[in-house]
């Protein structure tokens, strides 16, 4: 491969790295500006029923007021790889394999998972799926230029959504040690975890592969899709990104209709 071939992928890879930060901080931001605003409306609140305090005790309806403001005020934010609510109950079977499908608007994509690899990953997708978090939802980003993957499983189709919780990292030794560029072979028909670029920040997103691209071993790669998929995914892959840009959102559509698990 040339050396301007590898600095192009280089570039594609730290771009879809940056991506994924930027997303991960606008979400905290939302979060950030949120909090702010309820503590506007507590801290009004209780100004206005201070007024019907009696007058012998405004020292101590001062001091009463301080505490409520002050327990609304904004709480630290998490790191990335905190979670704020907990894991699903581990309910699956971590000797089985199962299968999550997904009937979409370009046809039946299909992968299998190896829960004794992945446990944690694999109880969280059947868990979601079950409940209909996936239907309904769009794969909202395309990449074609330095890696390849089609990106899914976020409800708000931005980037930005995701469960509530995060799922620790598993399996990450699965392809091998990362070579001299940092990074390790991506095969076609992976699918892989997305994250913010933080250890354990992995949510409902992740990445189909539809062609060889070399990532940071930092991605859990939790499943593999049949060969009928992959090529849907190369369909999609070969109509390219709106506006013809290298990522972004798929010229051809890719909307989730229905997600199940069931064990193979």
């Amino acid at each position: 491969m040339s050396s301007s071939e590898q600095r192009r992928r280089q570039l594609a890879r730290e771009k879809f790295e940056r991506q994924q930060k930027r997303r991960e901080e606008a979400r905290r931001r939302t979060k950030r500006i949120t909090a702010i605003v309820a503590a506007s409306v507590a801290v009004v609140a209780v100004v206005g029923v201070s007024a019907f305090v009696v007058a012998g005790k405004k020292d101590d309806d001062k001091d009463k007021k301080s505490d409520a403001a002050a327990s609304q005020s904004p709480a630290p934010e998490p790191s990335e790889s905190e979670s704020k609510a907990p894991l699903p109950p581990m309910k699956i079977d971590k000797k089985a394999k199962y299968t999550l499908s997904l009937t979409t608007s370009q046809g039946g994509i299909g992968f299998s998972m190896d829960a004794a690899k992945t446990p944690q990953t694999v109880n969280s997708f059947k868990a979601l799926a079950d409940k209909g978090y996936f239907d309904g939802t769009k794969c909202h980003r395309l990449t074609t230029q330095g890696i390849f993957v089609l990106q899914c499983g976020d409800p708000k189709g931005d980037g930005t959504g995701g469960p509530g919780y995060n799922i620790p990292d598993e399996n990450l030794d699965a392809l091998g040690k990362a070579g001299a560029d940092g990074s390790v072979v991506y095969p076609p028909g992976t699918v892989a975890m997305a994250n913010t670029g933080q250890p354990n920040s992995g949510g409902s997103q992740f990445f189909l592969v539809y062609k060889e691209t070399k990532l940071p071993p930092t991605y859990t790669p939790f499943g593999t899709m049949d060969d009928a998929s992959l090529k849907a995914v190369q369909k999609v892959g070969e109509a390219g990104v709106e506006g013809g840009a290298g990522d972004g959102a798929p010229k051809k559509a890719v909307t989730v209709e229905k997600a199940s698990v069931e064990k193979s």
